[in-house]
């Protein structure tokens, strides 16, 4: 099943779920490949899908900015740029680093791009913006695009291992914060308002800002590894199970894995699509199960890498 992060058009489906490619059967590839034509002709044509410019926040309002607590340092990589150089994390340590997944046929990723300059023009000595494209992508329409529109950040294809070590990419953009010291601290899906990028990147260089840093413990929202951290799962009705059947509930939410087709546990498919029917159905026959006396002894979860999980 695909993700489909629409987020109010502000955000377009990527073609796979994390870890899961149409690569089984020569039929498969064929299916993928026409999948992958019409959503790109549907996300370039479509109005509605590429909004003519970000949200802006309601200034009225006071800005609240959520950071994780006690982040996870960010999965390491290096790779090439599009003009053949070393990339690496490593490289912007000691700055704040906004790791940008996009693709030239998204609308709300071409979209954001203008602010993206902006915003490193602005903060060029203390910032690193890193645009990572999609390998559903083509590597010479991506160099022939940033070209056009001037970027001035640095910009390489992704290799499916680095999208799998940041749990997947179910929907562009997405952007992961990246504080000074080198960990995740927050992730965004879809155009956001670039004033909230740039309140966050002051915030992290501790700078003065007109905003509330608030706190949250990563149960899956930025990293899928996380999901058993959790204890209430997007869609999954426990109210009526007992502390220690909730107990034993999230425990087989997390050692069992989702049939649909991606990989993950079912913990980990209802944080990362709440529209799966496949993990709807089996965590509320689990819940059911339970609450009726089944309480089979499950294995404790097993950890994944970083960034999420493999098939």
């Amino acid at each position: 099943m695909l993700s489909w992060a629409s987020r109010s058009s502000k955000a377009c489906a990527v073609l796979a779920r994390p870890a899961l490619r149409y690569t089984v059967t020569v039929e498969g590839k064929m299916i993928g490949n026409l999948v992958q034509i019409v959503l790109m002709v549907v996300s370039i044509m479509l109005p509605a899908v590429a909004p003519a410019s970000a949200p802006r926040q309601d200034h009225t309002k006071p800005t609240i900015l959520r950071f994780v607590k006690n982040p996870d340092l960010a999965p390491p990589f290096t790779i090439k740029d599009l003009n053949g150089n070393p990339l690496s994390l490593s490289d912007a340590k000691g700055k704040v680093v906004l790791l940008n997944f996009w693709a030239t046929w998204c609308g709300p990723c071409r979209a954001e791009i203008p602010d993206l300059i902006e915003l490193q023009k602005e903060y060029k000595d203390q910032l690193e913006i890193i645009g990572l494209a999609t390998q559903e992508d083509d590597a010479e329409e991506v160099r022939k695009f940033v070209a056009e529109s001037g970027i001035n950040y640095r910009v390489a294809m992704a290799p499916d291992e680095v999208t799998e070590k940041f749990g997947g990419i179910a929907a562009l953009p997405t952007s992961f914060v990246i504080d000074p010291q080198g960990r995740v601290v927050q992730k965004h899906v879809g155009l956001n308002d670039p004033s909230l990028y740039e309140l966050e990147v002051r915030s992290l260089l501790g700078e003065p800002v007109n905003a509330t840093v608030e706190y949250f413990e990563d149960t899956g929202q930025v990293f899928l590894v996380n999901a058993d951290r959790a204890t209430e799962l997007p869609g999954v009705d426990m109210s009526k199970l007992s502390p220690e059947q909730k107990k034993a509930a999230l425990r087989r939410f997390n050692s069992e894995r989702c049939t649909c087709g991606c990989g993950m546990t079912l913990a980990q498919c209802r944080i990362n699509d709440s529209d799966c029917g496949v993990s709807k159905a089996l965590t509320e026959k689990i819940v059911s199960e339970i609450r009726n006396g089944n309480t089979k002894a499950m294995p404790s979860p097993v950890k994944t890498e970083a960034g999420g999980s493999k098939i």
